[in-house]
């Protein structure tokens, strides 16, 4: 198949960042040279927790995270928009209420998306589950799901 006359796919990775999942499925698209751009969020952790201390430092810790919230939001949000399809991995050790807000504002754009995660946390998932087009339970199977929804 000549993917050169194949669009270019845009792919949000969201969630969890203290695993290689994303290097993962990044290593498989392009072995199946699948003509995908991968986005995500801001995935160093210091980084995005100070995102908003260039308008002032705050002492009080929910008024940094509010700041900085709204700083990143300015990327995902944009982010999330331009996609075509998003993963979003949710991992078993830390919640990821943001990458489950991430979930939501897929739905509410009607932006595609893919959970990954295992099935022991299927049960707090179901919503976020239940409005996803597929449910992943490995990195490998989300390159399965875009190599047949991208080079089918």
């Amino acid at each position: 198949m000549n993917h050169n006359s194949i669009q270019n796919w845009t792919v949000y990775l969201s969630g969890e960042i203290h695993t290689d999942w994303r290097e993962q499925i990044k290593q498989g698209a392009d072995a199946l040279k699948l003509p995908v751009i991968f986005t995500s969020a801001v995935t160093n952790h210091e980084a995005s927790d100070a995102a908003g201390d260039v308008l002032g430092r705050e002492e009080n810790n929910f008024w940094r995270d509010h700041k900085s919230s709204k700083i990143n939001s300015l990327r995902t949000r944009t982010m999330i928009e331009k996609s075509d399809i998003a993963v979003i991995r949710f991992g078993d050790k830390y919640k990821q209420w943001n990458a489950a807000f991430d979930a939501g504002i897929c739905a509410a754009l009607g932006t595609p998306y893919i959970t990954l995660h295992d099935e022991g946390i299927i049960h707090p998932l179901k919503e976020v589950d239940a409005a996803a087009q597929g449910w992943a339970q490995t990195p490998d199977q989300v390159v399965e799901i875009l190599r047949y929804v991208i080079a089918a």
